[in-house]
Formats: structure tokens, sequence, C-alpha cells
């Protein structure tokens, strides 16, 4: 980022305690876009870290019939299947009454236009996103941008492009297949950027990406890099 200032880190003792406090936190934003303008549009990370974040903020006294989320990525893979992020923030929120909404289309024929079909869909909601809450790996991807013949787009495509597909090369042992994910220009259009991570490791290969900047061999150090909007990390050993 052009001011580091503009990073600020939120440290906690425990996974518990932050996520009390990120939940509190994505509320407080959800509350100020209903009040604003009757309705919130959120993007929530996949993956382990932030079920407890949302368990605790599924608790939250909230209009949920005025929120839309989507995932800020996913696999493409059918709904229902243990690698769907989709699936495993719908269990949380369908309930509660909110719209949570698929990217990945089935009827797609390849990565590419699973892509395009997830961009028309984000080109139909209210943007720029009230909140995106990203997650970061251990190899520095953040969202689905990963290493591969479509980071370039992911981080450098159109800015008026809002999700494309990304095919990650080497693709991750854990989960090896193509992705949809929102591009770096629409992560960094959204009023609220969160950052939840936990483990010493994680600090420190977020702390190295801002520090490289625009030249990070890290993605999330490549979408933090000169971003307008203040950031929020939120961190627990």
């Amino acid at each position: 980022m052009s001011d580091e200032h503009e990073i600020e880190w939120w440290d906690y003792d425990d996974a518990e305690e932050m996520a009390a406090a990120v939940a509190g936190d994505i509320a407080f934003i959800i509350e100020s876009a209903i009040d604003a303008r009757g309705a919130a549009v959120i993007a929530l990370s996949g993956g382990k870290t932030p079920i407890p974040i949302y368990a605790k903020l599924a608790e939250a006294k909230i209009d949920w019939k005025r929120v839309t989320i989507i995932p800020t990525d996913d696999r493409i893979v059918p709904l229902g299947d243990p690698l769907s992020n989709v699936t495993m923030i719908a269990k949380t929120f369908l309930p509660k009454g909110a719209r949570v909404m698929p990217i990945v289309s089935d009827k797609a024929a390849d990565y590419k236009a699973a892509g395009r079909s997830a961009d028309a869909l984000c080109q139909d909601l209210h943007w720029p996103l009230d909140l995106c809450l990203l997650g970061v790996g251990g190899d520095g991807h953040t969202a689905s941008i990963f290493p591969g013949p479509d980071f370039d787009e992911a981080i450098a495509g159109p800015k008026e492009r809002r999700a494309l597909g990304v095919l990650p090369d080497p693709l991750p042992k854990e989960a090896p297949v193509p992705r949809v994910t929102l591009s770096r220009a629409a992560i960094v259009s959204a009023k609220a950027l969160l950052i939840a991570v936990t483990g010493a490791e994680k600090r420190k290969v977020i702390e190295q990406a801002i520090k490289q900047g625009p030249s990070s061999a890290y993605p999330i150090g490549r979408v933090l890099a000169d971003a307008e909007l203040p950031v929020d990390i939120h961190w627990s050993e």
C-alpha cells in the first residue's frame, strides 16, 4: 500500500476472542449499510479460519433478509460438495434469512466461462461491496488469486471486471480444481476490507508481502499494494 499506516493490525489471545471481535465489526458494517440504504452486500471468505467468526456473526440481531452474501471465491464444484465455499457459508446464514448467492455456474463449459458467469452475476449486485472479508494462505494467496496463467488478469485486469475464472498452477493439493474469484479491483473497491488469519507463519507472510509492495512475490502483497482504503488485519496465534 502507498501508506502502511492505512494497515492496522489487531492482535488477539486466541481464535475465539478474534471471532467475537471480527463478528462484531462485520455486524456493525452490515447494520450501517442497512441504515444507509436498506440493504447490505458482503463477500465472505471460505476455509476453516472464519467458521467461528460466522457462528458468532449469525447470533447478531440483524435484519438478515436485507443482507446479500457472496463468497469471495469458490471452487468449481457442485453445490453441497465439501470443497464448496458457498455451501459452508449458506449452512450458517440461509437459516437466518440472508440471501446467499453462489457464484459458480454448473452450466459453464470451462473455468473461463464460469468466470464470465460469475462476473455477470456480480455486475447485477449493488456495488461496491459494503464489506470484503479475506483470508490468506500460507503461500500468500488470497481469495483464489493464485500464481498461474490467470494471475495477471486477476491482479491487473479491467477495473470493471468483478470476477473471473482462474486455474492455479500448481493446483493446491487439498483442492485440486479450478476456481472463480473476485478480482483485485473488486476486492479493493469494497467500502471495508478485513483480513482474518491465525498462526505465526501467515503473519510473517503478510508482513513480508506488505513490505515488498507492488513487486511482492505473494498475491496478498499485490492485492494490497497501493490500495486506497484502510485495511484491518485481525490475527491470533
